[in-house]
């Protein structure tokens, strides 16, 4: 019987096993739910807004950088399919049980809708950052865009 070499430590593993490296598991959920109260998704206790849309640096209680999120436009996007399914459906309902002329409604669903898009677009942007701290996405796990 012949002996087969092991090449493994040579050798780059093409199917099967897991070639990353391991890295520290980070809790979806829970950075999420931290980052819709606009709190760091690692700690939970610094802020994450130094303004309106704009993420801190750096959370000023354990340092984690802020510098790689790239949020882009998808916390606008989820807030109108959000505040337009609410205000749809409560205008629809509203529709069918009252009857309220045009300028009515103008005044009514125009102010709530944009009162409602401004009070979600803030904790959207802070869930889709603590979405990416958890994935490890563009750069949260200390790796630079692109890396493998």
């Amino acid at each position: 019987m012949t002996e087969v070499p092991d090449n493994s430590s040579t050798a780059p593993q093409i199917f099967g096993g897991n070639t990353a490296p391991q890295r520290a598991h980070r809790h979806l959920g829970q950075s999420m739910w931290r980052g819709l109260k606009c709190r760091c998704p690692n700690c939970g206790e610094g802020k994450l807004f130094r303004a309106f849309m704009k993420p801190v640096k750096e959370c000023e209680v354990c340092g984690e950088d802020y510098l790689p999120q790239r949020a882009d436009d998808l916390p606008a996007y989820l807030t109108i399919v959000i505040v337009g399914h609410i205000v749809i459906a409560a205008v629809m309902y509203v529709e069918a049980t009252t009857k309220l002329s045009l300028l009515q409604h103008l005044m009514i669903w125009t102010p709530l809708t944009l009162v409602s898009a401004l009070v979600l677009m803030q904790p959207v942007k802070g869930a889709i950052v603590g979405l990416q701290w958890a994935l490890y996405m563009h750069g949260f796990g200390g790796t630079e865009e692109g890396d493998a």
